[in-house]
C-alpha cells in the first residue's frame, strides 16, 4: 500500500489555502439516470486542479531545493500550477511541454513566465517515468507521483464531503493518478463506502487493463486524441499500490462521448470543459458508476476555443 493519510490531505488544505479557490460543487441536470453534481475545478487560478498539488509540493520545498529553480513535464496544466507555486516562492520554472499542448496552454505558460522546452509525447512520458531529463535544470516536481501533490490534489476530497456528505459515487479524469489517488484517499476515511471511479478515453484506458490484469500495464492500444490531459501510456508502477488500494473502477468512454458531454456542459452549465473533465462528466451521464448522488469532478477548462467550437459543433 501507499497511503495518503487525511491529516496529511488536511495539513495540505491549510497550506495552499491562501492560493487556491474553494471552488463550486452544483448541481446539474445532464439527462443522465442518476443526480450529478460537478465540481468546478476549471474555475481554479490557472484553469485546472493542478494548483492544488503543486502548491502543496512547491512549498514543501527547501529554499536550497529551489534554489536553482524547479520543472516538470507536462501537456499544460501542471506546468501552470507549477509555475503559479514557484511564482509566489521567488523560484523560476521550466517546463518539457507536449508538442502537442494546445495554444491556450502555451500562452497561458509564457505569461507566467515558464521556459517552454518542447518534446515529443515519448520524451515527455520517459521523462515521467524516470523523473530526469538532460534538457532540464533544477528541482524536478513530478506532476502525479508525488505524496505532497497528491496530498494537495486529496483536499477536493475535503471540499466534496464537506458540499455533499452524502456522495454516493465520485468520477475524476485517469492521467496518470495523482487526482484520484488525492481525492479517493480523503473520501474514503471521511466516508466509507463512498465509490470513486477513474474515467478514461478509449483510446488510452491504463487503469482498465491494470484493474483487468491485476498489475501496472501500458494501454494494449495507445493513440493521442483531444483528451490531453488524461489517457497515459501506462499506470507507473509506483502508482498502482495507491490506486489499486483506493479506486473502485474504471469507466472507459467514447471521444464521441466526451464531445458530447463536453457540449452539454457548455449548453446548460454555461462552462467550458476540456477534454479530460469531459471524459469525467460523460462517466457520470453514462450511468455507468451505478446508482447514487455522482459527482464528476471537472478537472480544467484549458482548451483552444476555435478547436473547443469544432469538437461541441461535430456532436
Amino acid at each position: 500500500m501507499r497511503p495518503i493519510p487525511l491529516e496529511r490531505i488536511r495539513d495540505a488544505a491549510g497550506l495552499i489555502s491562501d492560493t487556491v479557490v474553494r471552488t463550486p460543487l452544483i448541481r446539474a441536470d445532464l439527462g443522465g439516470p442518476n443526480q450529478v453534481f460537478l465540481k468546478l475545478e476549471s474555475l481554479q487560478p490557472v484553469g485546472s486542479f493542478k494548483i492544488r498539488g503543486a502548491a502543496n509540493a512547491v512549498r514543501r520545498l527547501s529554499e536550497a531545493e529551489r534554489a536553482n529553480g524547479v520543472w516538470t513535464v507536462s501537456a499544460g496544466n501542471a506546468a501552470q500550477g507549477v509555475a503559479l507555486a514557484a511564482r509566489g516562492v521567488g523560484a523560476a520554472c521550466s517546463a518539457l511541454v507536449f508538442d502537442t499542448a494546445p495554444e491556450a496552454k502555451l500562452a497561458a505558460l509564457e505569461r507566467l513566465g515558464v521556459r517552454i522546452v518542447k518534446a515529443s509525447y515519448d520524451e515527455c512520458w520517459s521523462t515521467v517515468e524516470r523523473g530526469v531529463s538532460d534538457r532540464m535544470t533544477g528541482r524536478f516536481v513530478h506532476p502525479f507521483d508525488d505524496d505532497d501533490f497528491i496530498a494537495g490534489n486529496g483536499t477536493i476530497g475535503l471540499e466534496i464531503f464537506e458540499d455533499l456528505p452524502d456522495v454516493d459515487v465520485v468520477i475524476a479524469a485517469m492521467g496518470g493518478g495523482g487526482l484520484l489517488g488525492g481525492v479517493a484517499s480523503a473520501l474514503h476515511a471521511l466516508r466509507p463506502g463512498v465509490r470513486v471511479f477513474a474515467a478514461e478515453p478509449e483510446t488510452a484506458a491504463p487503469l482498465s487493463a491494470s484493474l483487468a490484469a491485476g498489475r501496472a500495464v501500458a494501454a494494449p492500444t495507445w493513440q493521442a486524441s483531444f483528451v490531453d490531459g488524461a489517457g497515459g501510456r501506462s499506470v507507473l508502477p509506483s502508482m498502482w499500490p495507491l490506486l489499486s488500494h483506493v479506486v473502485d473502477g474504471a469507466i472507459v468512454v467514447t471521444l464521441a462521448e466526451v464531445r458530447r458531454a463536453m457540449r452539454v456542459v457548455a449548453e446548460r452549465v454555461h462552462v467550458i470543459c476540456e477534454g479530460a473533465a469531459g471524459c469525467a462528466v460523460a462517466a457520470a451521464m453514462s450511468g455507468r458508476a451505478g446508482p447514487g448522488r455522482t459527482v464528476a469532478i471537472v478537472s480544467g477548462g484549458n482548451v483552444d476555443l476555435p478547436r473547443f467550437a469544432e469538437l461541441v459543433g461535430a456532436c
